[in-house]
């Protein structure tokens, strides 16, 4: 069985920051949307929480599941996480298609529109991430800027589901009535959510939007 490190295709000495790259990359890669299989994504995953909980070279690995020592070409998916669920959809995607954020149906004619992979799916968050983390762990690149509520670069619309906002963060009452939360500091709480996320173009959040080269790392969609 192949070590984390080679999953991930890096070497022992590789730092976190290198090992976040990878993954990101390697898990993009892996995902069934992107030609990869379930099998491959979770085993991307599993590589990246092992090194994650201090997994060093010549630690014992786990042993091959039983569906895996029998040969047996049935993959069997893993068990659906305890973790909230988040369905996305990107906002630019809603003028080319005549949709509005207030449609009831939203999510259901996205469903049916055909959209990449980036633009609408799916992924679980972890304890203690927040949203935009998530989305950075499942390998997709939303747009930020400052990563603590000082901008509206990263903000979402909550179109069902959960979401508190924290008390410290740039959005004024208005927007936070209407279901707008930034991802770097807010994460869903109720099982399942549905965001629109890269609602930068929408006039009132535009008005709070920082240039993201002034942050290190820092990452926006055109």
């Amino acid at each position: 069985m192949e070590s984390p490190f080679e999953v991930l295709g890096i070497t022992p000495d590789a730092d976190d920051g290198e090992i976040v790259d990878a993954y990101r990359e390697r898990v993009k890669e892996a995902h069934p949307d992107q030609g990869g299989s379930t099998a491959e994504f979770q085993t991307v995953k599993d590589a990246y929480e092992r090194l994650q909980n201090g997994y060093e070279p010549g630690d014992p690995l786990p042993d091959k599941s039983p569906t895996a020592e029998s040969g047996s070409e049935t993959e069997e998916a893993p068990p659906e996480p305890d973790d909230p669920m988040v369905a996305f959809l990107n906002f630019e995607v809603l003028e080319d298609h005549g949709w509005a954020l207030e449609d009831e149906d939203l999510f259901e004619k996205a469903a049916d529109a055909n959209l990449r992979s980036s633009d609408f799916g799916r992924f679980y968050v972890d304890p203690n991430d927040t949203l935009l983390e998530a989305a950075e762990k499942n390998g997709f690149a939303w747009p930020f800027a400052c990563r603590g509520g000082a901008c509206t670069n990263c903000a979402v619309a909550v179109v069902e589901g959960e979401m508190p906002s924290p008390a410290s963060h740039i959005l004024p009452p208005e927007l936070t009535e209407k279901g707008i939360r930034l991802s770097c500091i807010a994460a869903p709480v109720s099982d399942d959510a549905k965001i629109v996320y890269n609602l930068k173009h929408l006039p009132e959040v535009s008005e709070l939007l920082l240039p993201a080269s002034r942050f290190e790392q820092a990452s926006s969609t055109d």
